[in-house]
């Protein structure tokens, strides 16, 4: 009998036997829900399955499945997470001072993942990131488009890979999105081989993109040969990649006349352009509205610091929406600390802006300018279930953050004393700030 059992035992390990897996399914219930893609909803119910959303509605119409975790969200606010446009969290140092133009070095290379940076994002309910380097060159490198995944102990994040959103290269890899970051006014303005004017800085973004359009034209020629084909550049295949509309331009510009010699470059080579800061932007809504540029603007609370931010006002992003530009905010964290990101909105509302475009540029707005709008953004079936859940009216200076899930999963919890640490915390909460510091270097003295 017991060798009958041992060989039933080895004949049942043998065999391979698959199980379906179970979805996992959670039905958030009656929370205030502003999908931002349609009306808000009062005592309504939010539904994901897998790390999807799968249905939302008022609660009087939505079916809970059997099988889904309830969790009672009532009197609390349930709306999409926070698309930021504009960040350096994690480090922002790409080019270096070796030349003015360097599209072809990429953030990623220089982006730490452990920076406590990111747990402080997810405390202000921010889901997307564009981390940008710096503004100190004509073109300081690529940017990356990161899914706030939770980072850090005990997690499977360790590279910017593992945050990044990515897209089929078609050769059977994957392809990290990001865009370009440009920038011109005085940041870039210093001892040559940089710029000393601005008219200079235009002479050498278009001739580099020149150079860019006949390196893609013996690209062409070669029809495949690769005797034929040009010497690679790096920096040339960036900027082709940007003209033939594979990679958006993110522009640094706060004058009104930068913000027209951007788009004069974006006529002549035909690239997407999103417009960034835009101090003045107000002066010239109705041309930049007419480009179809987008608008990812900055708000702080005490406007200028330096003499082209002089006359930014709060009025920017309403004069903007009245023109008919699609209007975003972002932090250029740590010119605005992530947790405080919400307040963007309501101080542009100060200035004019409407509720509902408010809203729309702390969400969907800024999906759509990065190219994510069908992943995020908004709550709708079928988007990851990117959402926030807070304990009043977002646009309240009062409201907090209470949670935040990315892709289905808990990535915040202010219950939780780790979590509320980064929530509350000082510039140091998490002991890692040295991308922000001018005098500190790798641990070592200045």
């Amino acid at each position: 009998m017991r060798n009958s059992l041992q060989l039933f035992f080895v004949l049942l390990c043998s065999v391979s036997i698959t199980i379906p897996a179970v979805a996992e399914t959670t039905a958030f219930v009656g929370a205030h829900l502003i999908p931002i893609d349609g009306p808000e909803i009062s005592n309504g119910i939010l539904i994901v399955e897998d790390g999807i959303i799968t249905s939302i509605g008022p609660k009087n119409q939505i079916k809970v499945p059997d099988d889904a975790t309830l969790v009672d969200v009532q009197g609390q606010t349930i709306m999409p997470g926070l698309v930021d446009t504009h960040s350096h969290i994690g480090g922002f140092r790409a080019a270096d001072k070796s030349g003015p133009i360097q599209p072809g070095v990429r953030i990623m290379d220089g982006l730490n993942v452990f920076d406590s940076g990111y747990r402080r994002a997810v405390a202000g309910g921010l889901t997307t990131l564009n981390v940008m380097p710096g503004s100190g060159f004509l073109s300081s490198g690529q940017t990356i488009y990161l899914k706030m995944r939770r980072t850090g102990p005990g997690t499977k994040i360790f590279t910017p890979e593992d945050l990044a959103y990515t897209t089929d290269d078609g050769n059977g890899g994957l392809r990290v999105l990001g865009g370009l970051k440009m920038a011109n006014g005085t940041n870039s303005q210093r001892e040559a081989p940089f710029p000393g004017t601005r008219a200079k800085s235009a002479f050498l973004v278009r001739e580099k993109f020149i150079k860019a359009q006949e390196y893609a034209a013996k690209i062409e020629a070669a029809d495949g040969d690769a005797s034929k084909l040009p010497p690679r550049d790096l920096d040339l295949e960036i900027l082709v990649e940007v003209m033939a509309g594979e990679r958006v331009v993110h522009h640094h510009t706060h004058r009104a006349d930068d913000i027209m010699t951007v788009l004069r470059l974006k006529d002549e080579f035909g690239f997407k352009v999103v417009l960034h800061h835009l101090s003045e932007g107000w002066k010239v809504a109705d041309q930049i509205a007419a480009s179809g540029a987008g608008c990812s603007i900055i708000t702080v609370d005490s406007p200028g610091g330096k003499l082209e931010a002089v006359e930014l006002r709060f009025e920017t992003g309403a004069v903007l929406a009245e023109a008919g530009a699609l209007v975003a905010y972002h932090t250029d964290d740590w010119i605005t600390d992530s947790r405080l990101f919400l307040r963007s909105a309501a101080i542009g509302m100060r200035g004019g802006l409407d509720r509902e475009t408010a809203l729309k540029s702390l969400t969907i707005n800024g999906a759509i300018m990065l190219d994510l709008d069908h992943r995020t953004g908004s709550l709708t079936k079928g988007k990851d279930a990117d959402f926030i859940i807070l304990n009043g009216d977002p646009l309240s200076v009062y409201t907090r953050v209470q949670q935040t899930w990315v892709e289905g999963q808990k990535v915040f919890d202010i219950n939780d004393p780790a979590d509320r640490l980064y929530a509350e915390g000082g510039q140091g909460a998490g002991n890692n700030m040295e991308p922000f510091l001018c005098c500190y270097e790798n641990g070592g003295e200045s």
